[in-house]
């Protein structure tokens, strides 16, 4: 019998310890969902004022945890994701011209475009690095640089397309060089869009 009522106690505790947890175990898998759907839903809200949704969604929705529907970090996100493709396609462009037999035109244009991507790519470095220590008091100074050097950057994107216009430019390098700068040219415009919306809502989180 004393072992029997030892059993019954031991049961009893075990049920009390899962009703106790049973509450915010429910809390946490019900609101997850809810949160992840909503960080989704506004990343791809946002995502429609910019010229190329698409890109901006798939690019962009991987990190909807960190984004949440803060304005400032789906710039700050955009503006992430377009320098690090950049330095992929900066390190791309220099191999080819290393490891490439090119005629001297299109080394030439590589060359130039090598050098209007790192400007482009140091253009990206100095917003990340502004846009992360916006105030109030600094708020619209900040945004006006942001949105000076982001437009460079992409001007500087299609100085490097320039170089490679002409039937004569045609190839290997040319292929390769477009396909790239095509796309960072599509997130730079991303991202200078987010960064007018940010401006816009005037919201600091």
């Amino acid at each position: 019998m004393e072992g029997s009522s030892s059993s019954s106690r031991h049961v009893l505790a075990i049920l009390l310890i899962i009703l106790q947890f049973t509450p915010s175990i429910a809390k946490t898998f019900s609101h997850k969902p809810y949160h992840t759907k909503r960080n989704t839903e506004y990343i791809r809200s946002s995502c429609t004022t910019t010229t190329y949704p698409r890109l901006c969604y798939r690019s962009l929705s991987i990190y909807a945890s960190k984004i949440n529907t803060s304005p400032r970090l789906i710039a700050h996100t955009a503006l992430l994701v377009t320098f690090r493709a950049s330095k992929s396609t900066s390190r791309l462009m220099r191999k080819i011209a290393r490891t490439h037999r090119l005629k001297p035109r299109v080394a030439a244009a590589m060359a130039d475009c090598i050098e209007v991507i790192d400007d482009s790519i140091d253009e990206l470095q100095k917003s990340i690095g502004e846009i992360a220590r916006i105030r109030r008091s600094n708020f619209v100074l900040i945004m006006s640089d942001l949105q000076t050097w982001v437009s460079a950057a992409l001007t500087d994107e299609d100085t490097c397309m320039d170089g490679f216009s002409g039937r004569a430019m045609n190839g290997y390098a040319k292929m390769m060089v477009r396909k790239r700068i095509v796309k960072i040219a599509h997130l730079t415009s991303n991202a200078l869009a987010l960064i007018n919306n940010y401006a816009s809502s005037q919201i600091l989180d």
